[in-house]
């Protein structure tokens, strides 16, 4: 496989990837939105959602985007490890951002710029544990 079919092929994996993010990500923050609504601090709020979505995502991954190159049981286990991970930093980052005026005045800045953050992230280590591999295609 030349060096532009492999570009391309591990473009449209992420498109995919980024579709079903979304899927997720609409949920996380709907629910985000919902409970700092009924006024609860945006930091514990992206803490309750994030896993949501996580969830959600998991699902997705296994059914539509990655192949299983692990047993299952592995795979779940690494996946929530890295999305922990990604949890934890998120929601360090969220209260960071949140420490500056600018994002103080628009929380949901800081949540888009901290999952934009975490989509490069999760891609890459989700693919691992799924197909124990970062950027190779098929």
């Amino acid at each position: 496989m030349n060096r532009w079919e492999h570009i391309r092929k591990l473009l449209l994996l992420k498109v995919r990837y980024a579709t079903a993010s979304a899927t997720a990500t609409v949920v996380d923050y709907a629910l985000w939105f919902l409970l700092v609504g009924m006024g609860t601090a945006a930091t514990l709020a992206h803490f309750i959602s994030y896993p949501v979505g996580v969830l959600l995502n998991f699902y997705f991954q296994r059914k539509y985007i990655f192949n299983l190159r692990r047993k299952l049981r592995n795979t779940f286990l690494m996946a929530m490890t890295i999305s922990a991970i990604g949890w934890w930093a998120g929601t360090a980052l969220i209260a960071l951002l949140l420490e500056l005026p600018f994002f103080a005045a628009t929380p949901i800045l800081a949540k888009l710029l901290v999952n934009a953050m975490l989509f490069f992230y999760n891609f890459y280590m989700k693919r691992y544990a799924f197909e124990k591999r970062f950027v190779e295609v098929d």
